[in-house]
């Protein structure tokens, strides 16, 4: 059963940046790039909500709007690792960032999701 665990998270000032690491574990015999990943957020009080997502390979990238042209997600298979590479965080941008992983399509919504990580808190302030 594979694993994901986020990191990278912290306390950022608005307009600052934070690169938000998901490594997965336990994926012996079936290879790592096997799995699409998204990223979600929650923010205190509100639902958990996609941020964006990346397919098998890397080669396809999805945002939502309220991330475009701030966020890059990206992968490294060799290294069991997909990034979220935030920029101009603004205090909205607070949350809990949740890695997820599915075999079967970029998990987009809760109820496509295999596996999620523990979650990794980022606070932005103004």
């Amino acid at each position: 059963q594979v694993q994901l665990v986020e990191s990278g998270g912290g306390l950022v000032q608005a307009g600052g940046s934070l690169r938000l690491s998901c490594a997965a574990s336990g994926v012996s015999g079936r290879t790592f790039s096997s799995y699409a990943v998204g990223w979600f957020r929650q923010a205190p009080g509100k639902e958990r909500e996609f941020v964006g997502g990346i397919s098998w390979s890397g080669g396809r990238t999805y945002y939502e709007d309220f991330v475009k042209g701030r966020f890059i997600i990206s992968r490294d298979n060799a290294n069991n690792t997909v990034y979220l590479q935030m920029n101009s965080l603004e205090p909205e941008d607070t949350a809990v960032y949740y890695c997820a992983a599915d075999k079967n399509r970029v998990p987009m919504v809760i109820g496509h999701v295999e596996v999620w990580g523990q979650g990794t808190l980022v606070t932005v302030s103004s």
